[in-house]
């Protein structure tokens, strides 16, 4: 099964199934950007919105893309913001969001199902002024190496959505190819993951 096509089915229980990698993301991201009040905030990978809303309050202006639909319109009923705009949009492809035009970029759970890191980091370097930052957390490599990837339960079937291994290294070295600075680097363990490999990784760069 597709990404996409995935994330279309998933998108309806996402919020309500039992999701502990979720928890953990919506908790970190508040805790790492709480004094991050910002002009302008670009949100990659969206989903349901779980982050969106919390987003919205420490931002004058949030722009929140994903590539489901399915995902946006969970959001949407979620997040009916003024200052808060949805769209759709292939992150493997230029964005929509012009040059130099904000002031932070955030990405949750979103590039283990990415190949090509560089990519990515090159365009939040584009898209963020002078000084911006960009916050990144995901699923933790230690985690991928025990075959850990984004899964859900229907019925009596586990559907694994299609995911990429990326080192440390990876993360490291695509930003500062795109000449983007490590600020911060923290590794994150749920409640429930006592005597286990950390469950998430996040980055925090500025340009």
């Amino acid at each position: 099964m597709k990404v996409d096509e995935a994330y279309e089915i998933w998108s309806r229980t996402y919020d309500e199934d039992r999701n502990l990698t979720r928890d953990l993301d919506e908790q970190i991201t508040r805790t790492t950007l709480k004094d991050c009040h910002s002009k302008s905030i670009l949100e990659v990978g969206c989903g349901t919105g779980k982050n969106t809303r919390w987003l919205s309050e420490v931002a004058e202006q949030l722009h929140a893309i994903d590539f489901s639909a399915a995902m946006i319109e969970q959001a949407q009923q979620k997040c009916p913001c003024e200052n808060v705009t949805f769209t759709l949009a292939d992150i493997t492809k230029r964005w929509p969001v012009a040059d130099a035009s904000v002031d932070l970029v955030t990405c949750n759970l979103v590039l283990e199902h990415i190949s090509d890191l560089r990519f990515v980091f090159a365009e939040a370097a584009r898209v963020l002024v002078d000084g911006g930052r960009c916050f990144v957390s995901e699923l933790h490599p230690f985690r991928q190496y025990q075959g850990v990837q984004a899964r859900f339960e229907r019925g009596a079937e586990t559907i694994a959505i299609p995911a990429f291994v990326h080192h440390i290294s990876d993360f490291l070295e695509g930003a500062e190819r795109a000449n983007l600075s490590l600020i911060a680097m923290n590794e994150w363990w749920h409640a429930e993951d006592e005597n286990k490999p950390p469950r998430l990784i996040s980055f925090r760069f500025r340009k």
